[in-house]
């Protein structure tokens, strides 16, 4: 996922306080601030105004690292923990911020900041208190559709749904039993399913039109996808699926991955043309879609879509270099989750570059890198490599064998003849 949360939920603050209705969809990350209205503080990543994606790109930022054996340091773990609320809840960012004290009541807490942090001190580790205290917020402001809006008690949300449903799973909540007048997080994301026998049937709409109606989102049916899972924002490979289920009908509470590979489903078809997904704003020309290209990938591996991976994976590759420079840590956190998911790619050689270094560049320094590459790619290039020496070691036993066999029938003959000619 990237910035859609930060940049268009923030950006209707004043609405959604207002009480004017929730927040919309971000279809791209906002124009970075040249000169930040705030102080960058002390172990922050990146370099641009953290107001409206603070804890969001931090977030990311030590999700990623953690997936490839990287200690952050010490402060930059510090500096997430120190946002969070009294109550548990994560604000985009609070400039006078402190572990455990009360935040501002006019500061705006949201969900999305607080399943971010959620997961990545859930994956750090050593911060059980915390996890505690933001699951229980998040818990508390669950919708009766059983979903999860941007803001508290705003309307639910495709994506936000799916960002607090991978924060809770992370943090030991069965999800499946977590019930708002009898409503789940997935009955909320099923509410968002275009049916199978319409246009678009299987993507997943970010919320409803004015009139009920439902149009098919990508970055939504990305998120969707992972959340119908179940699964964290850095998703997870999964054994290959030989080819897209057809799109059918699913019952929320009983089987959500059916939902999840009708979303897998839609992605590959919407990304077979041109290899990624292209961003259509109003009033300026169509572009690709660098951002929603990887949640989508993420998506795909995480369903066992890894054929249809490839193609989308490849072009990212090839192209990412401007866009992730120019966004920051949180897109350089993406691109480590794609490396990591999909089969074939790695996060130490991704199209030439290691995104390990250039992540770690963004922040304060780690406390340690493995030099070990863990990534799955490497183990894969090992196993392939191992299975070939295993290959020929097999192949070599067989043709010493047969020869050994072979010259030991030549000396039985041999001598068999000798016993001949003798007689």
């Amino acid at each position: 996922m990237k910035y859609r949360h930060r940049a268009a939920a923030l950006a209707a603050t004043a609405v959604v306080l207002a009480g004017a209705g929730p927040a919309a969809a971000a279809s791209s990350s906002p124009a970075p601030s040249p000169t930040p209205s705030v102080s960058i503080p002390d172990g922050l990543y990146g370099t641009t105004d953290p107001t409206y994606d603070g804890v969001w790109r931090q977030s990311l930022a030590l999700l990623a690292q953690e997936s490839v054996g990287v200690t952050p340091a010490d402060e930059a773990v510090a500096w997430l923990a120190g946002q969070q609320c009294a109550n548990g809840a994560f604000a985009a960012f609070r400039a006078e911020a402190g572990a455990g004290k009360p935040c501002d009541t006019k500061l705006m807490v949201d969900t999305n900041s607080t399943a971010a942090a959620t997961q990545a001190l859930t994956a750090l580790g050593g911060h059980d208190a915390e996890v505690r205290k933001a699951v229980t917020w998040l818990k508390s402001v669950q919708n009766a559709d059983g979903g999860w809006g941007y803001a508290p008690g705003g309307a639910s949300d495709a994506n936000s749904t799916s960002v607090v449903t991978g924060a809770l799973a992370q943090g030991g909540v069965t999800v499946p039993n977590l019930r708002k007048d009898g409503k789940s997080p997935y009955d909320a994301l099923h509410a968002l399913a275009l049916p199978c026998d319409g246009k678009d049937g299987g993507a997943f709409a970010y919320q409803p039109g004015k009139k009920g109606e439902l149009a098919a989102n990508a970055d939504a049916t990305a998120a969707a996808v992972l959340g119908l899972l179940s699964e964290p924002l850095t998703g997870s490979r999964q054994d290959d699926s030989a080819s897209p289920a057809a799109c059918t009908a699913f019952d929320a509470s009983k089987e959500p991955e059916k939902g999840a590979a009708n979303g897998a489903g839609w992605l590959a078809e919407a990304m077979a043309k041109d290899g990624h997904l292209t961003s259509a704003l109003p009033g300026a020309e169509d572009q690709p879609d660098y951002g929603n290209t990887a949640d989508a990938i993420v998506a795909l591996s995480s369903s066992g879509l890894n054929d249809q991976a490839e193609a989308p994976l490849r072009w990212l590759e090839a192209n990412f270099a401007q866009w992730a420079k120019d966004s920051g840590p949180a897109a350089y956190a993406q691109l480590v989750f794609v490396a990591n998911a999909a089969r074939g790619a790695d996060a130490r050689d991704f199209g030439g570059q290691d995104l390990v270094e250039l992540l770690n560049a963004t922040g304060p320094a780690p406390k340690a890198v493995e030099k070990k590459d863990r990534s799955t790619a490497s183990a894969e290039k090992a196993e392939k490599a191992e299975k070939k020496d295993d290959d020929g070691l097999n192949a070599a036993y067989t043709i010493g064998g047969g020869l050994l066999v072979g010259a030991a029938i030549g000396f039985v003959l041999m001598v068999r003849g000798r016993k001949r000619r003798q007689s």
